[in-house]
């Protein structure tokens, strides 16, 4: 059952690169103001306060850890926080805090950052768009890099009032060197209900792959930890019942947290033996990613 887990975990780890919200300071140590930066954004983006998880690579909890000993806190959560060696949950507003070593490192491509892809808008770009044409520029874009268009601002997702921030987007398609096309998530809507940005980016509008400050280029092929801030509903794990076959020698159907498994036994007379299966039939998406902030820091 362990190794089944660690392996559906760790597919479903991937799901972060659709994940546009982030709070970014690469080759920084993680802070307690970095967890309320990411908590804010859960707010801004109408996530509810209730079921709200923080999930901490290893170094991120290590460091957060030692970040809290200065700080005020609940006594309780300083005892589990100093003997378990973990963020104590019922911290910083998120009702579950854990530690996880299966969080990836991400690498992003050969672009430096610094806006030298620009829109290249030879008509009027639809509502809906996943895709842009670029002039060409240098370097690559790997899927999960983060990036902004100029002027392009994010709006409050009830009211649809410009805020003062530059809308995020995350890459869904490896470019070339000299890509012509990037090709990201989400969606772009400059009106109706669906509108997420102030405008559509202009002709010549530059890609910023910046941190979260939204002035700080990251450099080429940076690398940094990835941990993860969420409400319950940004992703979904579901798991179907196998069907339950006849004339073996065994066969049942369990449902343990929430995983429908199956194990079916039966006879092999060639070889005298009794193969055995345990099987698994899940499927996970991220369907909310806009109730979700990735933390990226060392």
């Amino acid at each position: 059952m362990s190794v089944l887990a660690a392996n559906i975990e760790s597919d479903a780890m991937a799901m972060y690169k659709d994940v546009y919200n982030h709070v970014t300071d690469v080759g920084a140590t993680i802070e307690a103001s970095d967890v309320m930066k990411a908590s804010k954004v859960l707010t801004d983006n109408l996530a509810p306060y209730e079921s709200r998880c923080l999930n901490l690579n290893t170094q991120d909890n290590l460091d957060l850890v030692d970040a809290l000993k200065g700080l005020y806190n609940d006594q309780t959560n300083v005892g589990k926080n100093y003997k378990e060696g973990r963020v104590a949950s019922h911290t910083f507003g998120y009702q579950s805090i854990m530690e996880n070593s299966l969080w990836p490192q991400h690498t992003t491509g050969t672009d430096d950052g610094t806006g030298d892809y620009l829109v290249n808008d030879s008509g009027t770009i639809a509502e809906g768009s996943t895709s842009i044409t670029t002039d060409t520029g240098a370097g690559t874009y790997l899927i999960g890099d983060i990036f902004y268009f100029a002027s392009v601002y994010a709006v409050h997702p009830e009211t649809k009032a410009t805020l003062t921030k530059l809308k995020e987007f995350t890459v869904t398609a490896n470019s070339g060197t000299s890509a012509t096309t990037i090709s990201f998530s989400p969606a772009l809507y400059s009106s109706g209900a669906k509108q997420n940005v102030s405008a559509m980016p202009a002709n010549n509008a530059a890609l910023h792959k910046n941190e979260s400050d939204q002035s700080t280029d990251i450099a080429a092929s940076a690398d940094f930890g990835v941990s993860m801030a969420y409400h319950k509903d940004a992703f979904c794990f579901a798991t179907a019942d196998l069907v339950m076959p006849k004339g073996v020698d065994f066969a049942a159907r369990e449902v343990m947290d929430g995983i429908s498994m199956r194990i079916v036994r039966d006879y092999s007379i060639s070889a005298d033996t009794f193969p055995t299966r345990i099987d698994v039939l899940y499927g996970y998406k991220t369907v909310r990613p806009e109730l979700a902030c990735r933390i990226q820091m060392n």
